[in-house]
């Protein structure tokens, strides 16, 4: 059965390519001095190949950390966000990133946000590698966007339907029937 390819993993490449770029002139920008160290976290486990590839295109200094949330079942959202890992860097009055993999319903990035927000960093950004705006339950600032993509369930390049998917380096729409 054929996948309809949505991404190629070179679109992909190249997005990631001018998002870090764009970061990065965010940084030079809005760094203190040489102390002030961004702060990138991870949201686990749908952004890893995304957070790899565009922490590796970053120049600038940067301090990871990861947080891992839940809130899909299958293809489905269970509307129920649930912090599972939560990040082990202190964050207050540091700039820091939060790389997600998709945004759709806003329901998770939305927790996320208000989750850190508690630890009062200095300046709180978004990058997403996929916008779903016609999904969006909630308002959310994405402040660096890669793609906007269609209301379908896609799966690649780090997304996943049933832990199934996550490395291939494209990205796809995925069909009920592909399993």
């Amino acid at each position: 059965m054929g996948k309809k390819i949505l991404l190629t993993q070179e679109q992909i490449q190249e997005k990631v390519k001018e998002l870090a770029k764009l970061i990065d002139d965010f940084l030079v920008k809005n760094k203190r001095d040489e102390n002030d160290i961004p702060i990138f976290i991870a949201v686990l486990t749908g952004s890893i190949f995304f957070f790899s590839d565009l922490i590796k295109n970053i120049k600038s200094d940067i301090i990871v950390d990861y947080l891992k949330v839940s809130s899909y079942s299958g293809s489905h959202t269970t509307y129920n966000v649930k912090i599972q890992k939560d990040i082990e860097i202190d964050i207050n009055d540091k700039i820091v990133f939060i790389i997600e993999d998709i945004v759709d319903t806003g329901l998770t990035l939305k927790k996320i946000i208000e989750f850190l927000k508690d630890r009062k960093p200095r300046i709180l950004k978004v990058c997403s590698l996929l916008d779903k705006p016609s999904k969006r339950l909630v308002k959310v600032r994405i402040d660096y966007k890669g793609f906007e993509i269609p209301p379908e369930f896609v799966v690649g390049y780090g997304l996943d339907y049933n832990e199934l998917y996550r490395n291939v380096p494209y990205i796809f729409i995925y069909a009920q029937n592909e399993t």
